[in-house]
């Protein structure tokens, strides 16, 4: 029986061969500790220099601005907290009410320690309202943290225009780019963003390895504590196979971007017309255009996303809902703040297609997307 069709990857990439091929050497006869000044040593340190160099060139910034971390929670949580250590005269943070749990989580654990944070809301497309960012600044506004793109919906936020009103009141902005790199531009200099945040495993490096972009200048304080690696602010022996998988990914990104966004965003189009034309009252979730590429969240009439894909199985996809262990499913919050109904939330699908994707595999998703829905709604 063939595999089902892939359609998850802004959950996790697969490691493409070229990534894989370069990591070898260093998970066995290159194993030096980056840190030595012998040959070994100094053989691993040079592989790490070079896929620094490879991540700044993705992101348009220095080398020496680039931080390498095990991923991108530990890159929101660097940021975050990094930020609100090295300004504690400063009491007050705006991020809003769709961003992934590695931001959540940390400005919801700063509320219970005293500082201020305000909640942006969204439009019905899942779009930050930039005139309510611009309003709760303050002159004791350190940081503003508002992610790129959305991982549920794809939606792009308009983090340029954002970073215009954040700099002007003279405070710092982060954004969590763990979805738009290496699918769309992420120059960071065209964003005008302080702070970005990379996850190896969106984009086809390995899982365990990220990054976080730190424009020069930017007040940052380690919240872990050890040995001075990764410029003081992040303790630990890196990780080089790790880390030569991500430079490598982001070589390949940076080669194939435009590409690659153009041929995914085509097949997910293809697969938006099958499904509209299968299933009746099918709506979808997100902005029509400014959206990742490769990203389309579908609420299916009448039924359970959850349904619809257990009865698909030649479809591996994720909903649009957070299941609870023990609880009855519940709304995505996003989709929530979005004001989706509480059923229309609830019937959502996101697919999320990638470099291996197909046209053959995007009809054989669409068919058997459809079929299940039929058989769920009788």
């Amino acid at each position: 029986m063939d595999k089902p069709v892939y359609l998850d990857h802004n959950a996790s990439t697969p490691v493409l061969p070229e990534v894989r091929e370069a990591m070898l050497p260093y998970m066995g006869e290159h194993f030096g500790n980056p840190s030595s000044s012998h040959p070994y040593g100094r053989q691993c340190r040079q592989a790490v220099d070079r896929a620094r160099q490879n991540v700044a060139s993705l992101l348009g910034c220095s080398d020496d601005e680039i931080i390498f971390t095990s991923g991108g929670t530990e890159s929101d949580n660097l940021a975050i907290n990094g930020v609100v250590r090295a300004l504690p005269q400063k009491r007050h943070l705006v991020t809003c009410r769709v961003e992934h749990p590695a931001v959540v989580q940390p400005c919801r654990s700063l509320e219970k320690q005293g500082l201020d944070v305000d909640w942006a809301e969204v439009d019905e497309t899942g779009t930050v309202n930039v005139d309510e960012i611009e309003s709760a600044l303050r002159d004791d506004t350190l940081l503003v943290t508002i992610m790129h793109a959305n991982n549920e919906t794809g939606t792009i936020m308009p983090i340029a225009r954002i970073a215009e009103a954040v700099h002007s009141a003279g405070s710092l902005l982060h954004t969590d780019a763990a979805q738009s790199v290496g699918k769309i531009p992420t120059l960071v200099n065209d964003m005008g963003v302080d702070l970005l945040t990379v996850a190896g495993h969106k984009f086809y490096a390995p899982m365990g390895i990220g990054a976080l972009y730190v424009r020069r200048g930017t007040p940052l304080r380690p919240f872990m504590l050890g040995a001075g690696h990764e410029s003081g602010l992040r303790p630990g022996t890196e990780n080089v196979a790790g880390i030569v998988g991500l430079g490598e990914a982001c070589l390949l990104a940076r080669e194939s971007l435009d590409r690659e966004s153009g041929r995914q965003r085509l097949l997910r189009d293809e697969l938006w017309g099958i499904l509209k034309d299968g299933v009746p009252g099918i709506r979808l979730n997100g902005h029509p255009e400014q959206r990742l590429p490769n990203t389309l969240n579908i609420s299916f009439p009448g039924v359970l996303g959850s349904a619809v894909l257990a009865g698909a199985q030649d479809v591996a996809a994720s909903t649009g809902s957070a299941c609870h262990e023990g609880e009855e499913e519940s709304p995505s919050e996003v989709l929530s703040a979005m004001g989706l109904e509480r059923t229309v939330a609830l019937g959502a699908v996101r697919l999320s297609l990638g470099r291996l994707t197909t046209g053959e595999q995007i009809y054989r998703a669409a068919q058997s997307l459809i079929r299940a829905w039929q058989e769920a709604i009788a």
